[in-house]
């Protein structure tokens, strides 16, 4: 597909308030075969998401501990695993020392995930992963592990706005990228 189109039919999935302000856009240099372009998206004419260059406006880790030491990613922890690790170490850890350890081992697990999502995006080719999300429901773009597809669906008129206000426990363990359109859409409500 070419880019004019695969362009024209992501806008025409964009939200209608947000029409206008979100765009996508593609650079590429044909007489440079080793440079393979650009593909960036912008928000009120400001460069938020580029997919080559990892110096943008989106918090970008550049190691695992950045994320553990992050205040703002908050993980989410049931009374599940919180039983599952007093089982695994025969209930010899106080309570509060077994909420260190889910949080520590979810967040490690967390980490490792922000840190492939980030780079299978920065090598990844924006058109590629745009056609996947034309062709797959609005409901595995959600979610996908891959930040376009989350960002893609985020901003797709087919979320309504009880979806969005539903998916919100979910974004807390996302991208930056991903929550920073999570709540660009939210402010549209």
């Amino acid at each position: 597909m070419s880019w004019s189109k695969l362009k024209q039919n992501l806008h025409s999935f964009l939200c209608p308030a947000l029409e206008g302000r979100v765009e996508y856009s593609a650079t590429s240099y044909r007489y440079v075969p080793d440079k393979a372009g650009i593909c960036y998206i912008t928000v009120d004419k400001k460069n938020v998401l580029q997919m080559s260059d990892t110096a943008n406006f989106i918090r970008w880790y550049q190691t695992e501990l950045e994320i553990k030491n992050d205040p703002d990613i908050q993980i989410p922890i049931s009374h599940e695993e919180i039983e599952a690790v007093r089982k695994e170490t025969k209930g010899n850890v106080p309570e509060d020392r077994l909420k260190v350890i889910v949080r520590n081992r979810k967040i490690t697990v967390h980490a490792k995930e922000l840190l492939a999502a980030q780079s299978a995006l920065s090598k990844s080719n924006f058109t590629v992963v745009a056609a996947k999300f034309l062709t797959i429901s609005i409901e595995e773009s959600l979610e996908s592990d891959d930040i376009l597809l989350n960002i893609l669906a985020l901003v797709d008129r087919r979320i309504g706005k009880k979806r969005i206000l539903t998916i919100s426990e979910k974004m807390k363990v996302k991208h930056p990228a991903v929550q920073y359109f999570y709540e660009l859409r939210r402010s549209t409500l």
